[in-house]
């Protein structure tokens, strides 16, 4: 396990009563507990971490925390406690209890734990849409049922059950057996437009790693890249890229602004591609919006709406991965399959479009700045024809082999 003590976070100024609760249900299954005050009150409760301790954390310091505004101050104060758990090297399972306040404290310092280190959040909003919370993380998000407002019949119970999942989580994951698996884990990003090449891709590296596929939907990308910050992926067949036709032209797979950066942060070998940058993806045919009514839309099924991008958007598009790859230090190679972006894009298909691509690829030989280590590679093919994915393995185990 990488750590020894289960994390139980609130505000121990107003839900004192049920964290200590859930930490002393926590205990009664033999593990160590350290409660943690996240109350912007500025008064002090009697805990392992006091709310002083963490709000030091903050880069602006304590003042910066507790400024007598209720909204500023939780804002404050969730930024210092996702940068207080980071330097903590023994925690073994984070908990936390509240409503959209006491969730908005906590959730934060749980995306910043890695993947696998267990996280369960008791929570009113929890019946909702939750993907501002939870994110690229591996957050277990449990709906209170009544409010966390005291003990009662039915708190109690959800309660229980809560320091149970990790506890039993925590204990789980400490006498888990080391894997008998121990190849490198790769990670690979598909769509259905470019199924054939990943699928290629991992039928040969299967023998020698573990791939993992993350669909290109806007949080598949994050998720990667989160394994990525986590340590947890040893290199990256980034084929799919589509996410970011959905962050620049309004889609609703959308990456974030982050797109790229754990690749620059970690330095682990990256082999990218076009994947799917030959469309913006939206839903019902009715939910386009008004100003792409008249485009080249293509109905992929009743609840997928796609929209095929232009050489102005597509020569954007360049320019911005461009700029991102240009920030990576670390062996990277980023290939244009000059017969076609995706399944869609292939000759006579309805997003066929070789003026479009063209723009595509001009951009990104114009932006980025090629050196021994960075390279921008052209391959006389399409995304799913055997010979681009035989191009992108032949990169990429070049680079993981330089590593």
């Amino acid at each position: 396990m990488a750590g020894s003590s289960v994390y139980v976070a609130g505000t121990f100024d107003t839900k004192g009563t049920e964290l200590d609760f859930v930490a002393d249900r926590i205990r009664a299954h033999g593990l160590d507990v350290t409660r943690v005050d996240l109350s912007t009150s500025g008064s002090e409760s009697d805990v392992e971490v006091g709310s002083a301790a963490v709000a030091a954390s903050h880069p602006g310091g304590a003042e910066a925390v507790f400024t007598g505004d209720r909204g500023s101050a939780v804002s404050a104060m969730a930024l210092a406690f996702a940068r207080f758990i980071a330097t903590r090297d023994d925690v073994a399972g984070l908990i936390g209890l509240g409503g959209s306040g006491g969730t908005a404290l906590v959730a934060p310092a749980m995306r910043e734990l890695p993947v696998g280190t267990p996280k369960v959040m008791v929570s009113t909003v929890a019946s909702g849409n939750v993907a501002a919370y939870v994110g690229p993380s591996d957050i277990t998000m449990m709906h209170s049922v009544t409010d966390v407002a005291g003990l009662n019949r039915i708190s109690r119970v959800v309660m229980s059950n809560a320091a149970n999942a990790i506890a039993g989580m925590a204990r789980g994951r400490a006498e888990a057996a080391p894997e008998a698996d121990d190849k490198p884990a790769v990670g690979l990003t598909m769509f259905g437009v470019t199924t054939p090449c990943v699928n290629q891709l991992v039928d040969d590296l299967s023998a020698d790693y573990d791939c993992l596929v993350f669909h290109a939907t806007g949080i598949g990308g994050q998720s990667m890249e989160k394994l990525v910050d986590s340590g947890l992926i040893a290199g990256v067949l980034d084929v799919t890229t589509t996410e970011v036709c959905d962050l620049l032209f309004g889609g609703v797979l959308a990456a974030t602004e982050d797109r790229f950066g754990a690749i620059a942060r970690t330095k682990v070998p990256y082999v990218g591609s076009c994947g799917a940058l030959d469309m913006v993806n939206f839903g019902a045919l009715d939910s386009v919006p008004e100003r792409y009514r008249g485009r080249n839309l293509y109905v992929h099924n009743p609840q997928v709406t796609l929209m095929r991008t232009t050489a102005a958007e597509n020569a954007q598009m360049g320019r911005w991965i461009g700029e991102k790859l240009n920030q990576c230090e670390g062996e990277v190679r980023f290939l244009i399959p000059e017969g076609g972006v995706s399944l869609l894009d292939a000759s006579d298909m309805p997003f066929h479009d070789p003026e479009a691509d063209a723009a595509l690829f001009a951009a990104l030989e114009a932006t980025i700045q090629q050196t021994p280590r960075r390279q921008l590679i052209r391959v006389p093919a399409g995304m799913n024809d055997p010979a681009f994915a035989q191009a992108l393995l032949a990169n990429f185990k070049s680079i993981v082999g330089e590593h």
